[in-house]
Parts: C-alpha cells; sequence; structure tokens
C-alpha cells in the first residue's frame, strides 16, 4: 500500500502512514504501485495518481530518467550481431539466446538435432531477416541498435 500523501510504502492494513503520518483511510482504497517509474518523460520530483472508483494507482518519478526509446529500459541488442550470429550459428539458435529468446533457442537446438541438420536453415532465414530489418526487436520489444 502506498500513502496517498506522500507516496512512500506503507504496511497493509496500517492506517496512518509511518513516513508523514497522513491517514490511509483504513484500507479502503488499494494503492497499486511499484515507486519510481522510467516512463521516459522528464518528469522529476512529480507524483501521479489516478482514482478509479475504489482502487487508487499511484506512482512516483522521483528518479525518471530517458530510456532512449526502449519500452523496458533495457540495453539495446546490436543487428549486426544478432544476424551473423544467426547465419553462422543459426542452427543451435545462439541468436534467439542472444535477443532473450531462450525458448524459441531451445527449440531451435531440438529441431536442428531431430532433422540432422536440416533444421539449421530456419537460423539462417532468420539471420537475413534480422539483416534485413523484418525482425527489429529483442524478446522484450526492445528496438535493435543499427
Amino acid at each position: 500500500m502506498f500513502c496517498p500523501n506522500c507516496g512512500s510504502q506503507a504496511p497493509d492494513g496500517a492506517n496512518n502512514c509511518p513516513n508523514c503520518g497522513a491517514a490511509l483511510n483504513g484500507g479502503a482504497n488499494t494503492n497499486y504501485g511499484s515507486g519510481p517509474i522510467n516512463d521516459g518523460n522528464q518528469n522529476f520530483g512529480t507524483t501521479d495518481t489516478f482514482n478509479n472508483g475504489a482502487n487508487q494507482y499511484q506512482s512516483n518519478n522521483q528518479q525518471s530518467q530517458p530510456n532512449n526509446g526502449n519500452p523496458t529500459g533495457g540495453e539495446r541488442k546490436s543487428k549486426l550481431v544478432a544476424g551473423l550470429l544467426g547465419i553462422l550459428l543459426g542452427g543451435i539458435g545462439v541468436h534467439n539466446f542472444y535477443l532473450g529468446n531462450t525458448t524459441r533457442g531451445i527449440i531451435q537446438i531440438i529441431v536442428t538435432f531431430v532433422t540432422c541438420g536440416i533444421g539449421s536453415l530456419w537460423g539462417l532465414i532468420e539471420g537475413i531477416m534480422i539483416l534485413c530489418g523484418n525482425i527489429n526487436t529483442d524478446a522484450n520489444g526492445n528496438p535493435l541498435a543499427d
């Protein structure tokens, strides 16, 4: 539960905020939030509150930093590296492991093994698609760097 006054986290069921002493409505409102979020905006020190009936959503943008176009703010993977891994080692799914698609990488290993190597064409095709720009995000939705 988060305090509607200062935004600090309070124990569930608490009547008053341990930080500022504000009333927490006796648990009538359920407050959702995870502290500072990275929304790509320069909103330093702001508090956003959205009231939806009995539920209240509150987020604190105390440390908001730009995320350079990444939806999840993670590090961008190289398109060239991913494409070359797909072309050279695509049969064992190395490019998918690099991009965070672990399940797909394991499936590629199994398909290549079961088909006695013919399934490695799948990785070769994906490598070419990455270099051509048809596959342009990693598993987290972050765009690939050129």
